[in-house]
């Protein structure tokens, strides 16, 4: 959600330099583009709504070379996508030129003071607000950075900036409050970015920026401080990240490449951690592992997929660790007052390792005094950064912008976990340790069986794909399956779609169903068979569509189904990971066959970096 990326230089072209940034970051969603370059003593802005391609193109067109950029992405928060509120803007009386992530929550307040100083604004955006806050109180402080911290210190909400002087091509400001920014300097050049992808290609030795400070890039040299302007000193850190090139190959998007990926990605997750009949999650030590398994209690807390892989993990947790297991959505967390104890442990789980939301449950936690592990995919992403410990998912990127291979790989995180202090705390025996890890082991493979099949899978999403509505249902641990399943067909292909527990159907949501109306039931063998199938019968009396995912245990039950898809057999504990396959590539083939975006579906970003 929104990306930055600046360069001030003698070395490079600053304009391929924040393109190819920006490239990079496209992964993050956002709606329109744009690049503000120094020319010859003047600013040059170039912005469009849609893709980078659209304001490069512009850009490339003015034939301008330079050694100072700052460019965006943004994704629309204040004012509709459009070339006019695009980012960078400048200033009303054209002295600064700004890109910012975030959300300036006293905007409005803002925006009326500086009405009655004169100020006119042209966008609907709150960042046009911050510019001119920052014109008007440094035009009236006779120290730049005076005026600049006392403009930082008096906005509300989050932020992280790059500032233009548009009649000083030696000069960038940056500054950071909530939302992430990191800088990388080089043979006298610098680079700031929203997270590390684009600075790694030139450098692995990156600044993060606290919050509540600003950076001042003058010459060749850098000086950082905090909004009282006390100096701050700060070191660079080596940056234990590649940069990968991602290309879609064979495929027609990044998420079908991203579906069938997941034998590799899972493997990949199991590499080093599962080997010898053992489990060994070298990101959590001994003293945080014994804090786990004395653990009285576990939160866990996510957003969107990362909630539903929490929720999973709930049912396996409180059933081999023997403790309650409380999952909780990070945006309500942060807003209530959580009871947390000293001896409680709390995951929170984020693909990228910026929600914004997580990360301030994740200060929370810690404030509290919790020990805090992350389960995050981004490798030195802020979350990685601010918890205690935690595990990577090593599912390599994830581009499209509706999750798969992370979530599978969220779950065998989980699971791994959960197995060891299990069996550490004597509730899994060693028979039953070696026959879990064997299991772990044969799910690759089995996933590789059901995307073998994705023609078969592809066909019913044919009988779907003009409805619009879509229920899924289960029991047990594959209920956060169908709440996933259901996530996945609204983000990408706009059917609107919900998940329940089976048995909640007759408790209202049976209202619904009618000849029109496509069911989807988990019903993998599992205790509550015989339920489900009840559940399946009452469907059936009301004429729905229903489509079956079973497993060779239960093919018999075909016979109950409208259509069915066939998983591979696997415990009832690590069915979720299986189940979740299918269910990710009828969202897929709906959203192909209505015509959408897979990759980028309307209104969502990949990384949700404000609330």
């Amino acid at each position: 959600m929104c990306g930055i990326v600046a360069y001030k230089g003698p070395k490079l072209n600053a304009g391929k330099v924040v393109f190819d940034g920006l490239k990079l970051l496209e992964y993050r969603g956002y709606d329109s583009s744009g690049i503000a370059i120094h020319n010859n003593g003047n600013v040059e802005v170039f912005k469009k709504k849609g893709k980078v391609k659209n304001s490069e193109k512009l850009f490339k067109n003015s034939k301008i070379s330079s050694n100072i950029a700052i460019g965006h992405t943004r994704w629309a928060t204040h004012g509709e996508p459009s070339d006019v509120n695009s980012h960078p803007i400048v200033s009303y009386n054209k002295k600064y030129t700004i890109v910012h992530n975030g959300i300036i929550e006293n905007y409005k307040e803002l925006k009326s003071l500086l009405e009655d100083e004169g100020y006119k604004f042209q966008t609907d955006t709150d960042t046009e607000v911050l510019v001119n806050f920052i014109e008007s109180c440094t035009s009236k402080s006779e120290d730049f950075a005076k005026g600049f911290s006392y403009a930082l210190s008096k906005v509300t909400g989050a932020f992280g900036i790059v500032l233009m002087v548009n009649n000083n091509p030696d000069i960038l400001y940056a500054a950071r409050k909530g939302s992430p920014l990191a800088i990388g300097q080089f043979n006298g050049n610098f680079i700031l970015a929203s997270d590390a992808s684009p600075i790694i290609k030139y450098t692995n030795k990156i600044i993060y920026l606290e919050n509540d400070t600003f950076l001042k890039i003058s010459g060749n040299s850098f000086k950082i401080f905090d909004f009282k302007l006390k100096s701050k000193n700060k070191n660079f850190i080596e940056v234990d990240l590649e940069l990968q090139k991602v290309e879609l190959g064979k495929y027609d998007s990044y998420m079908l490449k991203e579906i069938m990926e997941q034998p590799n990605s899972l493997t990949q997750t199991m590499l080093g951690r599962v080997k010898d009949n053992d489990i060994t999650l070298g990101g959590i030590t001994d003293e945080n592992g014994n804090n786990l398994i004395e653990a009285k209690r576990i939160i866990i807390v996510g957003c969107g997929t990362s909630w539903h892989a929490a929720l999973t993990a709930e049912y396996f947790l409180e059933k081999y660790l023997k403790i309650p297991v409380e999952v909780e959505y990070a945006s309500e967390f942060r807003y209530r007052e959580p009871i947390i104890y000293k001896d409680d442990v709390v995951f929170v789980i984020s693909q990228s390792g910026e929600t914004a939301d997580t990360l301030e449950a994740t200060k929370i936690a810690k404030k509290k005094g919790a020990v805090v592990l992350g389960i995050v995919n981004a490798v030195g992403s802020s979350i990685a950064r601010e918890t205690d410990e935690g595990c990577y998912l090593h599912a390599g990127p994830e581009i499209g912008v509706a999750s798969t291979k992370a979530f599978t790989s969220q779950l065998l995180v989980l699971f791994m976990i959960g197995i060891k202090a299990g069996y550490l705390k004597r509730h899994i025996s060693e028979s039953k340790y070696y026959k879990m890890i064997n299991q772990l082991k044969e799910i690759p493979s089995k996933v590789d069986e059901i995307i073998r099949e994705s023609s078969l899978i592809e066909k019913v999403a044919k009988k779907i794909y003009k409805k619009d509505h879509c229920l899924f249902m289960s029991r047990g641990n594959n209920f956060p399956v169908a709440l996933e399943g259901a996530l996945k067909l609204k983000e990408i292909s706009y059917i609107h779609a919900e998940g329940y527990p089976a048995a909640e159907l007759k408790h209202g949501p049976i209202a619904l169903i009618d000849k029109n109306m496509p069911v989807v039931v988990i019903c993998t063998k599992s205790d509550e068979y015989e339920k489900i199938l009840s559940n399946v019968m009452e469907i059936k009396a009301r004429k729905a569509i229903v489509i079956g995912v079973l497993d060779p245990k239960n093919f018999h039950m075909k016979k109950h189904f409208d259509h069915y898809i066939e998983v591979p057999d696997t415990s009832k504990d690590f069915s979720p990971i299986i189940n979740q396959i299918p269910l990710q590539l009828i969202a897929y083939y709906c959203a192909i066959y209505r015509g959408c975006d897979v990759d980028m579906p309307r209104n969502l970003a990949k990384s949700v970096t404000v609330e």
